[in-house]
């Protein structure tokens, strides 16, 4: 039983007293005595329910999901819904059941779609949930047993060795020869050391090496820590806070979408109170008034814009999902298109997470290896020149470890798995080995000696001693530590002395290997005249046997660069899109890495975030390219900075420590293979492939998307100008309106139809990815591109009086001249989609053929029209008569006038451009 000298302070979570008082600035037993524990005891059980009640659970608490209604509602509350609702209504009110029936199936399908996939988004907790479902070794009593880590509380002491998951925030007070895979929460790569000695108190958080955190692994060495925080007091915890905290933001999609809405709101409303007016004026019945007002308002608003955008949004998230992009949010995808600035960790995402040897320096030179990561392709030296001594020199690389390698997958620690899989290449396999030459004895690595040692028996052809038995010790570690216990080593002409100036010339080639970034280790080794007592004290073994070395190798290592990651960088530079890299990693390690992906290589580590705000933030955040050694929290800063500055900022990251900031980003896109649960649930796009290349098909795909609405805007608010105004301007003229509201609602329902939607999965222009990002407060329907459709209605709605006329004035025949009105709205509506697929290139080019749905679409809608026409059954209904082929060949070639209009208009825009 436990004797309690400070009781822990009460707090959400499970936190020591006050929170973290900065544990690992304190001695072990003071952390121990604060938390009312002795180690040697651990707590009672009578205390341990105490604890409980008061701090809960050691679970992460989930959000709170937004109720299925309240999200199928959300989808009528757009401006422009409620519009055509409003439509929908009125219509209905003066007997017309058409236009009510037409938006209400295309509102429910728009509104279906979009539930679904939003209900399907809710799940950014429930991962964090699932990660604590994990027993833990715990000494309560003065006996050490297995209870659920849910059950953990502030003072607990935890049992750990290699391969154990840590289940709580911690401090250690028992260490030996620890090693803890941290990247998943600091972004470091090779596992860190970790002693029980007290660290400064403004350490960051890769920095505290006394400490253990929820959800990292112990790879290899013994330990036992106080749990200091569980549940949302810990690291995860506080992760899964923030979390919860950040707020949906609009996209720029969503915000150009209501801009919209405001101007169609203010067309429509003023065209209809001007045909409300010329017919009372005229003297039409005010149903009949009112009819056309609601006919003519229904024009006005795309209806069939969220349609054609959900599913423009749905198809293009279909698209990305068959390149390795999982979208969890329609809109999501748009995002990316008018991302700015993509923020990516470095640690599994621009490299491969799989540390790799990529220098021998041996026989007086240095030899470079090929291949990547755990697969052992790949060969050392140049090809034509094999490396000298390949067993005597990989032998003790491979014995002296513990990891394993397997078909390419590591257990164990990743800078052994390096050494292992140079082992293979060099023709020494680990299981083989080790099977032949068992460990006698073992001196395990200590962050105090910086090295491992371990004894074997050598026999055979492995053996120096003509087959005898050869009693070795091999050792691994820091040069600096290595190297000065060695007297030989292999030099350009076999084994040599090593000298003063030998040394230096291992300490140049460590240097340079340094600067590099590599991780570098010494491998050394000597013969015995006796084997090792297996029963002797590591330090007796250290003193009497580690000395008088032969230097094998010094080997550099790297957790190298993804090979199709610079080519996806440099396309982003090309599209106008900064690449930043955000790593927990050191800043040499970082900065090398980025360089060699053509990242601009500022750097800074986060630190120097602590304090800056303003100009001064801006300033730093804008021209660093790399951030090493950050916090979860500096990564947020860092978003929140770019988004201060205007920038659509996107975060890739795959670690516990990124899912803050993939929630804090405009778009979050996680790694899929070697990411997190709680990362893949924070981000909004998940890439199955863990290749960051695939984030630029995201971003061309996101481009073409908007691209495509534009192109559906631009097609059908030219159509709704030519309505409008032909409508207007024969009424003004006190002509007959040339359409019925039957031939109007045809107009909208062929048009907002296949062929829309066919130019909502328009294939991406050739120079999608040749243009900056646009401006994301920029309005789909600016003061340009109004004027552009003003022109191109103001010749429809000319072409199409025209017709009118010749009908009423020279044949004679108001059904004809309705008709032929009538059908060359349609036929100008075919033409003009082809003008619609580009604001500036011509339509005569290979392009315009690309998009096989839309030649279909247009087809059919030529077929339906003419069936409309001739159909005796359908004539009465849509107010037609037939035409003969010279009436059909007027109504198509005064059609075509809006192709000829609109040429000439780009072919001046491009000759201003040149």
């Amino acid at each position: 039983m436990s004797t309690t000298k400070e009781q822990p302070g009460s707090r959400s979570g499970g936190a020591g007293p006050g929170g973290d008082p900065g544990w690992h600035a304190r001695e072990a037993d003071d952390v121990a005595a604060a938390l009312g524990v002795e180690v040697s005891e651990g707590l009672g059980d009578d205390e341990v329910r105490r604890r409980l009640d008061e701090h809960g659970r050691n679970v992460v608490q989930e959000a709170e999901q937004t109720p299925w209604w309240r999200l199928l509602l959300a989808q009528f509350a757009d401006p422009l819904v409620v519009i055509l609702l409003v439509a929908a209504v009125v219509a209905g009110a003066v007997g017309d059941l058409k236009d009510p029936i037409v938006i209400g199936v295309v509102l429910l399908l728009n509104a279906g779609i979009g539930f679904y996939q939003e209900n399907q988004a809710q799940h950014s907790m429930s991962a964090l949930q699932s990660m604590l479902t994990f027993s833990a070794r715990v000494r309560r009593g003065g006996r050490v047993s297995d209870v659920e880590g849910s059950e953990l509380v502030p003072g607990d002491v935890v049992v750990l060795r290699g391969g154990d998951r840590v289940p709580a925030d911690g401090r250690l007070v028992r260490a030996k020869g620890v090693q803890v895979e941290e990247s998943a929460l600091t972004g470091e790569a090779a596992a860190v050391d970790k002693t029980l000695d007290v660290v400064d108190a403004d350490a960051p958080l890769a920095e505290r090496h006394n400490r253990l955190f929820m959800n990292t692994t112990v790879a290899r060495g013994e330990a036992e820590m106080v749990v200091t925080e569980t549940g949302m007091a810990t690291e995860v915890g506080r992760i899964a806070e923030r979390l919860r905290e950040e707020d949906d933001d609009t996209t720029p999609l969503q915000r150009q979408l209501r801009g919209l809405t405001v101007r169609l709101a203010v067309v429509a409303g003023v065209a209809c109170a001007l045909v409300f007016a010329l017919g009372l004026l005229q003297g039409d019945a005010f149903a009949d008034v009112l009819l056309d007002a609601v006919a003519l308002a229904v024009a006005a608003v795309p209806e069939g814009l969220p349609a054609v955008v959900t599913v423009t949004l749905a198809v293009g998230m279909n698209q990305m999902a068959k390149r390795n992009a999982i979208v969890k949010r329609l809109v999501s995808v748009e995002t990316l298109g008018s991302t700015t600035v993509i923020c990516t960790d470095k640690t599994g995402t621009l490299t491969l997470n799989e540390m790799t040897a990529r220098e021998v320096v041996s026989h007086g030179r240095t030899w470079e290896v090929s291949g990547e990561g755990y697969d052992p392709e790949g060969r050392i030296g140049d090809d034509g020149e094999d490396f000298p001594t390949p067993r005597d020199v990989f032998l003790p690389v491979v014995l002296c470890s513990d990891a394993e390698v397997h078909d390419g997958e590591l257990k164990g620690e990743p800078t052994e798995g390096a050494l292992l899989v140079v082992g293979l290449k060099a023709g020494v396999d680990a299981d083989e080995v080790r099977e032949a030459y068992p460990r006698v004895a073992t001196v395990p690595f200590d962050s105090a000696r910086k090295y491992m040692a371990t004894f074997h028996v050598l026999t055979g052809e492995d053996s120096s001693r003509d087959g005898e038995d050869e009693p070795v010790v091999l050792v691994k570690g820091a040069p600096d530590v290595v190297l000065p216990m060695c007297a030989t080593w292999w030099g350009a002409d076999g084994k040599e002395d090593l000298d003063d100036e030998r040394r230096e010339q291992v300490r140049e080639a460590v240097q340079a290997l340094s600067e590099q970034g590599r991780r570098v280790l010494a491998v050394a080794s000597r013969a015995m005249d006796a084997p090792a007592d297996a029963d002797a004290d590591e330090d007796a073994l250290a003193e009497e046997h580690v000395h008088d070395l032969h230097l094998q190798a010094v080997v550099g290592i790297v957790d190298p660069a993804r090979p199709e990651a610079a080519e996806a960088i440099s396309t982003c530079t090309h599209a106008g899109i900064t690449v930043k890299m955000i790593t927990g990693d050191h800043k040499v390690t970082a900065s090398a890495i980025a360089a060699d992906l053509g990242i601009a290589t500022e750097a800074a580590e986060g630190r120097e975030l602590d304090g800056v705000e303003g100009a001064e933030l801006d300033d730093l955040v804008q021209r660093t390219g790399v951030f090493a050694r950050v916090s979860p929290d500096h990564k947020v800063r860092i978003v929140e900075a770019l988004r201060e500055r205007g920038e659509v900022v996107a975060m890739t990251g795959d670690g516990v420590n990124d899912a803050a900031a993939l929630k804090a980003a405009h778009i979050g896109v996680a790694m899929g293979r070697s990411g997190t649960d709680v990362a893949k649930e924070a981000g909004e796009v998940v890439l199955t492939d863990d290749n960051f290349a695939t984030i630029v098909n995201a971003v061309e795909r996101g481009r073409a998307i908007y691209d495509n609405i534009v192109k559906f805007v631009r097609f059908q608010l030219s159509t709704n100008i030519g309505a409008i105004l032909a409508i207007v301007v024969a009424r003004a003229a006190t002509l007959p309106t040339p359409f019925s509201p039957v031939q109007i609602l045809w107009v909208n329902i062929i048009m907002d139809g296949p062929p829309a939607l066919a130019l909502g999965v328009d294939p991406p222009d050739p120079d999608v990815m040749e243009r900056r990002p646009r401006d994301p407060d920029a309005h789909v329907l600016d003061l340009r591109r109004l004027l552009v459709l003003a022109l191109i209605g103001a010749t429809m709605a000319a072409g199409t009086l025209a017709m009118f006329l010749y009908g009423e004035l020279v044949i004679g025949d108001e059904a004809v001249a309705t008709t032929m009105a009538f059908s060359t709205f349609v036929l100008f509506q075919v033409v003009n989609a082809f003008n619609a697929r580009s604001e500036t290139a011509t339509a005569f080019r290979r392009h315009s053929l690309a998009n096989g749905r839309l030649l279909v679409a247009l087809a059919a809608v030529l077929v339906l029209q003419v069936l409309v026409v001739h159909v005796p059954v359908a004539q009465p209904v849509f107010d037609t008569t037939a035409l003969t082929l010279t009436e059909w060949l007027m109504c198509a070639g005064v059609a075509t006038s809006v192709l000829l209009v609109e040429e000439v208009r780009k072919a001046v825009v491009r000759a201003r451009r040149r």
